[in-house]
């Protein structure tokens, strides 16, 4: 069964962050292909979702999968449906991403 993909607003801020960030500092081309390549891995949860490492001392249900060693992607599997919570990058801490926000 194929679950639906959501990007919460707070991960759709971390991927416009996230692109402002590179392409200031390399170019748009460049941002574009690394946001492509974070949402397809996103996407990819549509099948198999239980991966990454479950967190559930931080909030019930949360998994966090590391992407090509800079990028943590926080989501929790629901029923029906896998919603992406954060992207965090370049070392953001996911405890403190999740220490201050209610379930």
């Amino acid at each position: 069964m194929k679950r639906a993909v959501v990007f919460t607003p707070e991960a759709q801020d971390d991927l416009l962050d996230l692109y402002d960030y590179i392409a200031v500092r390399s170019s748009t081309k460049r941002a574009l292909r690394y946001i492509g390549r974070i949402e397809k891995t996103c996407m990819s949860l549509q099948t198999l979702p239980e991966r990454g490492t479950l967190r559930e001392d931080l909030r019930p249900g949360l998994r966090v999968m590391g992407f090509e060693h800079r990028v943590l992607i926080a989501f929790r599997v629901n029923p029906d449906s896998v919603a992406i919570l954060r992207i965090l990058y370049g070392g953001r801490k996911v405890e403190l991403a999740f220490s201050k926000q209610e379930e």
